[in-house]
């Protein structure tokens, strides 16, 4: 996933904000995890702190991560996605 689908998602979630205002706060809490572990891994090498180091590099891969889950999801039939047509 790249910053162009990202943002492109972020745009789709501020249109829709009323109605799935869920929808809306999960993706900021996914791109506010992918900052922290963007952020926190040089962070972590200057410090050397390996904690932190093993926290960031995961949260790095947060936005794709919960992508992957609501495509299953959706595809299961548990949850639908009215913006999965986005990433193609």
């Amino acid at each position: 996933m790249n910053v162009r689908q990202m943002s492109t998602l972020k745009q789709w979630f501020v249109a829709h904000r009323e109605n799935a205002p869920l929808e809306y706060h999960t993706w900021d809490a996914v791109l506010t995890l992918w900052l922290l572990g963007l952020m926190g891994v040089p962070s972590a090498l200057v410090l050397h702190a390996d904690w932190g180091l093993l926290l960031c590099v995961p949260l790095f891969f947060a936005p794709p991560l919960y992508v992957k889950l609501r495509v299953r999801l959706h595809r299961r039939g548990a949850l639908r996605c009215d913006w999965l047509p986005l990433l193609r």
